[in-house]
């Protein structure tokens, strides 16, 4: 079950005594425990009622007296064990034994960035405990997410296309997310609907309009003028993964098209139909007619294969992950042989 989920389920539940929060997203592991921990414990006594350990320095004797050790404070405890991935490569034969007959007074939670569905521990907490993905969801449901955020936590409304314009410009990252909602609600006061316009005005700032000029860059072959304003993004602290949502917004339409104009349609209608906006038509007319068909069939891959390298499929720096993409996107050698194989 992904947290979201869970996140969505009536309060009061009854919570299992082994629980795992798998996923590199903090932010889910936390609004977990904001959920999870008062009922476990009760509405008193939370802080004295809530052990946190770190994994890279717990042993497996020091976490077993936690766990049977009774609070004086509630009728549960909550034992969390943070950075818990070499914990639980160090005892997971004991946590294997623990979870078939787990301690009556105490709720274990473990927060892994990775827990494989195949492993023993997995499949018995399957069974008998809980097990969270705390992971990013794809734009499609992480549009769903803001919108439903911005009702839940908020009170607002988002106008048709704003949370896709949200998730374009700052990525599927659902803290910084959380942030730009709590801003724009403060930005629209009393007015019930953030627009589309608000979001572009306030997340945007200097940084949208500089890597608007980034991606205008690339796409008019000024590959030079385009690692400059990365560099300049970069610098200032803007996430890659939100760079990347920003240079999607442009190229995904690019990808899309690709395929209506080998079905027939002229490249300007198969733009539009793939959702590129009016005042972007002209340039990318003029960019797909420059790259050439064999670059233009590869832009989906190019973008497919930035996302997952900065999500961590890949060692190179970030850095590097967005130079190579927009080296491939800028297109500096076009109709060449070397121009096929970056």
């Amino acid at each position: 079950m992904h947290a979201t989920e869970f996140l969505k389920s009536p309060p009061g539940a009854a919570i299992p005594r082994v629980v795992a929060l798998a996923g590199t997203e903090r932010f889910l592991v936390l609004e977990v425990l904001e959920r999870l921990i008062p009922a476990v414990v009760g509405g008193e006594g939370q802080d004295l009622s809530v052990a946190r350990y770190n994994g890279e320095e717990l042993d497996w004797r020091t976490l077993s007296d936690a766990l049977l050790t009774n609070s004086m404070w509630s009728p549960a405890q909550v034992v969390v064990v943070e950075n818990a991935d070499p914990f639980i490569t160090e005892c997971r034969e004991q946590l294997e034994k623990y979870t078939e007959k787990p301690a009556k007074k105490s709720v274990l939670v473990l927060t892994p960035k990775t827990f494989p569905a195949t492993t023993r521990l997995a499949k018995q907490l399957a069974k008998v405990g809980l097990v969270l993905d705390c992971n990013p969801l794809k734009v499609g449901p992480m549009t769903q997410w803001v919108n439903e955020r911005a009702r839940g936590r908020y009170q607002k409304t988002l106008e048709g296309g704003a949370a896709a314009r949200l998730v374009d410009l700052v990525g599927c990252e659902f803290g910084q997310l959380d942030q730009e909602l709590a801003k724009l609600t403060s930005y629209v006061g009393e007015l019930p609907t953030i627009t589309t316009a608000a979001v572009e005005k306030l997340v945007g700032g200097w940084k949208m309009e500089t890597t608007w000029k980034m991606v205008d860059a690339a796409r008019d072959g000024e590959y030079g003028r385009a690692l400059e304003l990365l560099d300049k993004l970069l610098v200032s602290g803007e996430a890659p993964l939100k760079l990347l949502g920003g240079i999607a917004f442009t190229f995904r339409p690019v990808a899309k098209a690709v395929d209506l104009v080998a079905q027939g349609q002229n490249v300007a209608d198969a733009l539009k139909t793939s959702g590129a906006k009016p005042f972007a038509l002209d340039g990318l007319v003029g960019y797909c007619q420059r790259i050439g068909r064999l670059r233009w069939e590869r832009i989906g891959a190019w973008l497919f294969e930035a996302d997952r390298d900065l999500k961590g499929a890949s060692p190179l720096a970030e850095r590097i992950i967005l130079e190579r993409l927009l080296f491939r996107l800028t297109a500096p050698t076009p109709n060449s042989r070397a121009a096929g194989r970056v």
